[in-house]
């Protein structure tokens, strides 16, 4: 299993959490799987629509007192 690349997004709002995954997805290589942890409700939603659209996928996604942790795996 290879390093899970933490996104701590905390604090930050719409679109903030998304755009830290995208800056870090442009640095790692494809297979690279990036674990985001976000406090803003939207994130939940917004993410995993942006992932299936820029082509990458989902592999896990839950929300933990209040703290939405959404995992992705960069395919491109």
């Amino acid at each position: 299993m290879s390093d899970i690349r933490m996104v701590d997004a905390r604090g930050s709002f719409c679109p903030g959490p998304l755009m830290e995954l995208i800056k870090s997805i442009r640095q790692e290589p494809v297979g690279t799987v990036f674990e985001v942890w976000s406090s803003d409700r939207g994130s939940a939603k917004d993410i995993p629509e942006w992932v299936r659209k820029a082509g990458h996928e989902v592999v896990d996604s839950l929300e933990s007192d209040g703290v939405y942790k959404i995992q992705v795996r960069k395919l491109r």
